[in-house]
């Protein structure tokens, strides 16, 4: 028998707010419903979209995600695996070769 996969609860960091005032309105559904649907089990595991940091980046994440049309938002979160949570520490907009993150570009 296969055991069942535990859920991860999602937080999200208070900086994410103010991340958030940046991206239309109208894409929040979707951010939410993606991040759920992505990180809630195996939060930890690579796929093609979701990657290890390679150093520790922006805000201390340890993983990457990129998600929407054409991989337009990348979130950036930790897994605290003794409370079986993802800490999403940042949510930003990919605009050509551009990262902003709450109206600011960033490095990546």
């Amino acid at each position: 028998m296969i055991a069942p996969r535990k859920r991860f609860d999602l937080l999200y960091a208070p900086a994410v707010k103010q991340h958030l005032k940046s991206i239309e309105p109208r894409y929040f559904s979707h951010i939410r419903e993606a991040l759920q649907e992505q990180l809630q089990f195996q939060p930890d595991i690579e796929t093609r979209n979701r990657k290890p940091l390679r150093r520790p980046a922006i805000f201390g994440a340890r993983w990457e995600i990129r998600f929407g049309p054409d991989n337009r938002f990348w979130a950036f979160y930790r897994v605290d695996y003794d409370q079986h949570q993802v800490v999403l520490l940042a949510i930003g907009e990919k605009i050509g070769n551009r990262l902003l993150i709450g109206g600011k570009e960033v490095e990546i």
